[in-house]
């Protein structure tokens, strides 16, 4: 939009200069209409703008380059092509009446190819190059002659000063729009790795601060659980002997054994959060990672295990299974939770190319498409107040990142949820060497 703007005040300028300071005769009117027909088009795209942005035409242009969908992408890649498109008409009509070819300023078709070439996609580019060509051919074979600027052609004999221009311009057009199409590209590629590096890197930070928590956490809930345990015990031996109701012996087991969960929380806790990758790796299956998981988990009996084939179960793996396990169980208590009391959650095997997928699938609600996009987001959670504090997808996804690996969801409201965690077959490999 600045762009068109600037070319309106630069067109409206060199044809005043023109018609006053140079003794030529040339269309003023038709000129004038063309300059207008720019600044039309760029009103209504200055409004189209502010439409699509609902605030103002800076923050509007900001959203050309960062659209938040790809039906967006397309839209506003079609709008600047049509607009480009408009350009290079009005600039080939305003050539074709004052000298055509020969006219200094039909240099100008390179601007617009450069311009193009940046901000559009390369097949765009290049159909505009060659809508550009196209323009420029006309110009040397058809034009409005102006006297001081139009040269006399040959009546006859072969037109080389004509094919000359003709393939100079179609060399020049396709040379700047090749260079100048691949150097955007490269830019916008590292742009995105540089966007991924800095989110990596913001990760590493956050997940440093959640190890620290981890570790704290482990620390001073340490002393207060060994007192609960030794009280009980205490309590357990006391007691032997005593008549008693059944429900007290009961009840002294239950606090042991949520106090052995406790600690296995902890543990695992601060092994998700940062110490995964220190701990022992093993030489394992996938039938025998899923055991792993599977042991763990609370209510295994509504965890569904769907056998894969033989080659599946004995593929190889090198990896530390206790991280591994306990963030695959921690999909598996998110399906649980999500499937209420008597829902299932299923849990399949395959090798997908160069990885081992995990798939574990619930039979909840589903999520929407922005829950789904916050999905992994440390302390974003969408269970009941005191169920979760939104940890466990974070760290799971920290242990197969670290792996080379990625966790892919899955789900449709009302449809329930599947996570499919990837892990590279090249690092199972190295152990069958």
């Amino acid at each position: 939009m600045h762009l068109r703007s600037f070319a309106v005040v630069g067109q409206l300028l060199t044809i005043l200069a023109a018609s006053v300071f140079a003794d030529t005769d040339l269309p003023l009117t038709w000129l004038m209409t063309l300059v207008g027909i720019t600044a039309l088009t760029n009103g209504v795209y200055w409004w189209w703008l502010r439409r699509v942005s609902g605030t103002d035409n800076s923050s509007a242009s900001h959203r050309l380059y960062r659209p938040h969908s790809a039906s967006a992408v397309d839209r506003q890649h079609a709008v600047a092509f049509g607009l480009m498109i408009a350009d290079l008409a009005t600039l080939t009509a305003m050539l074709f009446l004052s000298g055509g070819a020969d006219n200094p300023f039909s240099f100008f078709f390179f601007v617009n190819l450069a311009v193009g070439g940046v901000m559009l996609r390369p097949k765009f580019a290049w159909w505009l190059a060659a809508l550009a060509i196209a323009g420029y051919t006309l110009l040397i074979w058809k034009s409005v002659p102006i006297e001081g600027v139009t040269h006399p052609w040959p009546e006859s004999g072969l037109p080389l000063r004509r094919f000359g221009l003709f393939l100079a311009f179609t060399t020049c057009s396709s040379v700047v729009t090749y260079f100048v199409t691949r150097t955007a590209g490269e830019l916008k590629f590292r742009e995105s790795q540089l966007l991924k590096t800095q989110a990596a890197q913001a990760a590493s930070e956050r997940l440093e601060g959640l190890t620290t928590l981890a570790a704290g956490a482990a620390h001073e809930l340490a002393t207060p659980l060994s007192t609960i345990d030794v009280i009980v015990r205490e309590l357990s031996r006391h007691l032997e002997g005593c008549e008693k109701p059944d429900s007290v012996d009961n009840d002294l087991q239950l606090i042991d054994g949520q106090l052995e969960m406790c600690r296995q929380i902890l543990q695992r806790m601060r092994s998700a959060a940062g110490d995964s990758m220190a701990q022992r790796w093993d030489h394992t299956t996938v039938g025998d990672l899923i055991d792993a998981t599977l042991e763990g988990v609370r209510d295994p009996h509504r965890v569904d295990v769907i056998d894969g084939p033989e080659a599946v179960e004995n593929q190889m793996l090198w990896l530390p299974q206790e991280a591994v396990a306990q963030a695959v169980r921690n999909l598996i208590h998110n399906g649980l939770d999500a499937s209420g009391l008597e829902g299932r959650v299923r849990v399949e095997s395959r090798v997908d190319g160069d990885s081992v997928c995990l798939m574990v699938t619930d039979s909840g609600q589903g999520m929407t498409a922005d829950v789904l996009g916050r999905a992994g987001d440390p302390f974003f959670t969408t269970k009941e107040p005191g169920r979760g504090i939104g940890l466990g997808l974070f760290l799971t996804r920290n242990v197969v990142s670290k792996l080379g690996g990625e966790i892919e969801f899955r789900s449709q409201p009302g449809l329930g949820t599947q996570a499919v965690v990837r892990l590279p077959r090249s690092k199972a490999a190295q152990s069958s060497l």
